[in-house]
């Protein structure tokens, strides 16, 4: 579980404003704007409001419950982030150090600076990325489903897609390191397959396959039951359908719970976006991170290190890391850390929270906040592609953050 269920009151929380939560998950499930939600708000080692709202499955008509299975997808990042730091602590790489130690595919990267799709124009890389800016986003790397840079294109026509490759991790990242980097490495923060090619990393310098070690080392010792690159067949039944908006503004099926990619085992596992997880489960990963790296008495990161990961590892905020073309969070006033956004300034960013706070979200429409001033976290769980169809999380911030009462 993410923590025994406590009355609001007991954790400083309002029980009447958490309740303003609960009209506003009807209102999503009732427009048709989402099939179904579930929204867990924990504060003080306590959860303080869990509910669930809808259905997991229209066709099905399956209830949105606690114990739903969603696709996480880039929510998956905090954990390979998780798991590159534990080999950092065991002396493994500094954070400084060239991927090009442990990835020589790497070496002798050129970016892009103009030209065309068959006559790219590149300069020499002013410098090796390092393991440090692929777990902050300044490493030049991009993604091709954002289909605004030449380089995304690159990346399309060369099958560099960590989702829907049935290869093997080593290939693809061999492929996206055969292609210009859309930026000097450390000079700009765009948001990336960087998570992927660390959970590779995780893997050479472990010396076993990503998904064991993150099962092994992460996801068991966390009691993170449900959490894993595919729903085995017997889970099926509490899995979530993936939605989108049609051209008619109804929800429409892109990935359906039972035959869909996720109903058997992945060939790539995916480190920036391959998980699917539940409420109870992500619950636990936000008290490690609450904890100090350490959850029911395992410990798997040393608290300073948290505190290194939770700190914001970038010159200001995103707004000025250059011109973000996408992000699972908004710009002015946010920062990044080692796997997570870092609240820098609520005023900045024009809304309710705590500086210090970290935070991201899923492609469809998932988000997590953990909060280390006010003792808080908070899982939004949903399927809804693309994640920038409707500003749930910014209105679940406001609504969490006005029942604080102490």
């Amino acid at each position: 579980m993410q923590g025994e269920s406590v009355e609001p009151e007991a954790v400083g929380l309002s029980s009447e404003r958490l309740e303003r939560i609960v009209p506003w998950m009807r209102a999503y499930v009732e427009d048709g704007r989402l099939p179904g939600l579930s929204v867990t708000v924990a504060r003080r080692g306590g959860v303080a409001f869990s509910r669930a709202h809808g259905l997991s499955d229209l066709a099905r008509g399956t209830p949105m419950a606690h114990d739903t299975i969603v696709r996480v997808y880039s929510m998956t990042k905090p954990l390979t982030s998780t798991a590159i730091m534990m080999l950092y602590e065991e002396g493994r790489f500094q954070l400084d150090d060239p991927v090009t130690r442990f990835l020589p595919e790497f070496r002798d990267m050129r970016v892009l600076t103009g030209g065309s799709r068959l006559r790219p124009e590149t300069v020499p890389a002013e410098r090796d990325i390092t393991v440090r800016d692929l777990l902050t986003h300044t490493s030049g790397l991009t993604y091709g489903f954002m289909e605004s840079t030449l380089v995304d294109q690159m990346y399309r026509d060369q099958g560099v897609d960590f989702q829907t490759a049935e290869t093997s991790l080593a290939d693809v990242v061999a492929r996206a390191a055969r292609l210009p980097l859309l930026a000097q490495p450390g000079a700009e923060w765009n948001y990336s397959i960087a998570t992927d090619v660390l959970g590779h990393l995780v893997a050479v310098i472990a010396g076993v396959p990503f998904d064991t070690f993150l099962r092994e080392r992460i996801i068991r010792p966390l009691g993170m039951v449900d959490t894993d690159f595919h729903v085995p067949a017997e889970k099926l039944a509490r899995f979530a359908s993936n939605y989108a908006l049609g051209q008619d503004g109804r929800l429409t099926l892109i990935d359906d719970a039972a035959e869909g990619r996720y109903a058997r085992p992945r060939a790539v596992p995916s480190g920036g976006g391959g998980l699917v997880s539940t409420a109870a489960d992500y619950g636990r990963f936000c008290r490690f991170i609450l904890g100090g790296g350490a959850l029911d008495g395992v410990r798997l990161l040393g608290r300073k290190t948290v505190a290194l990961m939770t700190a914001n590892h970038l010159p200001g905020d995103l707004a000025e890391m250059g011109q973000p073309r996408f992000s699972e969070s908004s710009y002015s006033g946010i920062g990044f850390g080692l796997g997570f956004s870092v609240m820098l300034d609520p005023a900045r960013a024009q809304i309710l929270g705590t500086p210090g706070e970290v935070a991201w979200g899923g492609a469809a429409s998932t988000a997590f906040w953990i909060d280390p001033a006010e003792d808080l976290f908070v899982i939004l769980l949903t399927q809804l592609m693309p994640s920038s169809t409707w500003p749930v999380r910014r209105e679940l911030r406001v609504l969490t953050y006005a029942a604080l009462t102490d």
